[in-house]
């Protein structure tokens, strides 16, 4: 009598649903079976290995993934192939133009020549990291062939690599473009898992900016003074609105009897459609903002002297309701806008800084006149409070170490006060102010 011990492991029965195992005419061992594929449907899998405990151990592997409800891949084609449909089909609809725009140049200029000809059910998260590694200790200027285009090289060309990396933020920025792709490629069950999330590239430093202090910020406003814009660099330093708001704002959007303003839109310049009129960034953006008093007397004479300026042009004036306008009562581009900006900077004495850095001033000092936090979120419209905090954490550090000083110097020991008091040469106080 035969027993199950004596038959051949090639001829072995397997219990329902565990597929099959046999060896192939090349001696390599195939194992097949039945998992969850796209849209609720099963498909017939096969998998090979040199030994019969390799092949079966791949099967067992997909079909507990199955079991948890994880579908076999789909995706037969490249990560380049994904990218480019993923570009042209998906993100195009969900990003701003100019997202779309940098998204696409980081695709072309990194994804693809890094990853592209990888299968996308193949990637793997090692893949991931070493195409990281090699992009974070690579010559750009090199590898992007810039220094051969250039009449006379001076890189690698020229056998002197610059040693051009990428910096952390930028290299940051690639990875969570190929994440955003990648978990695309999930949500379509193409993949089963995003293996880019399982790769961590660091915490990049956030970038440094100098905000004005408030005496330059004074010096920058008495400089403004007189210019035919200059209700528009008052606002944005008193109120933090960012370029694009300032831009877009409608006269319609003004209540200037009670002092507020509503921010609904934005003024970009695109490539398709020149200056358009969008959205704000975010919703938590479209917000209304209480404007200061000398605000409100600036854009009333704005106003006025938009009125001179409208008769002046005559049938030349193209207004839409803006604002801010040119002479001729067109949209500003905003491209303009910083050059004016960067010559009044030159006009005040002032270091060159960005427009978006006046953004920055007003938190800044809003922040050390005691502001809370929640309240300047507000204002600039951030979507969570987190943003806020983290921007502005040197500030915060240094308001901390001011309460530190006058917190110690409240807990000083009453003799201490009073021997500090009395070589002075006055009268020691009856106790140690407290703020």
């Amino acid at each position: 009598m035969t027993t199950p011990r004596d038959t051949p492991a090639s001829r072995r029965t397997r219990a329902n649903g565990d597929g099959t195992v046999y060896q192939r005419k090349d001696s390599r061992w195939e194992a097949a079976g039945y998992v969850l594929a796209a849209s609720n449907t099963r498909k017939r899998i096969r998998v090979y290995g040199t030994t019969r405990k390799e092949a079966l151990a791949k099967l067992t592997e997909k079909i507990a993934a199955s079991n948890r409800g994880l579908p076999v891949p789909s995706a037969q084609g490249s990560v380049a192939a994904y990218l480019t449909y993923w570009l042209q089909n998906v993100a195009v609809y969900q990003l701003r133009e100019k997202t779309h725009a940098r998204y696409t140049t980081c695709v072309s200029r990194y994804l693809v020549p890094g990853l592209g000809k990888k299968k996308l059910a193949k990637l793997s998260a090692k893949d991931v990291r070493t195409w990281l590694n090699q992009l974070r200790t690579t010559c750009q200027c090199c590898t992007r062939g810039i220094d051969a285009r250039r009449d006379e090289p001076r890189c690698c060309a020229a056998g002197q690599c610059c040693h051009k990396l990428l910096s952390p933020l930028t290299l940051t920025y690639v990875h969570s473009v190929l994440k955003s792709a990648l978990e695309h490629a999930v949500r379509e069950e193409e993949i089963p898992r995003n293996v880019a999330r399982n790769v961590r590239t660091g915490t990049p430093r956030p970038r440094r900016f100098e905000p004005l202090t408030a005496e330059e910020a004074r010096q920058f406003l008495t400089a403004a003074e007189g210019h035919r814009l200059h209700a528009l660099f008052e606002l944005a330093l008193h109120t933090g609105l960012r370029k694009g708001e300032l831009l877009g704002l409608r006269w319609e959007d003004l209540d200037l009897d009670t002092g507020t303003a509503a921010i609904r839109r934005t003024l970009q310049r695109t490539t398709a459609g020149g200056l358009t009129t969008l959205p704000t960034k975010t919703r938590a953006s479209e917000r209304r903002i209480a404007l200061p008093t000398r605000c409100v007397h600036s854009l009333k004479l704005h106003h006025e002297q938009q009125k001179t300026e409208r008769e002046a042009a005559g049938t030349t004036w193209q207004h839409d309701g803006h604002v801010f306008t040119t002479a001729q009562g067109r949209p500003i581009d905003p491209t303009n806008l910083t050059r004016t900006f960067t010559t009044l900077l030159r006009k005040a004495g002032l270091r060159r800084i960005r427009f978006h850095d006046l953004r920055h001033s007003t938190a800044t000092l809003l922040l050390e006149q005691g502001v809370e936090l929640v309240v300047i979120k507000e204002l600039l419209g951030h979507a969570h409070i987190g943003v806020t905090a983290t921007v502005y954490a040197h500030v915060r550090l240094r308001l901390q170490r001011d309460a530190i000083d006058t917190l110690s110097t409240a807990l000083d020991s009453p003799v201490t006060v009073m021997a500090a008091s009395t070589d002075g040469g006055e009268p020691p106080p009856c106790a140690a102010p407290v703020r």
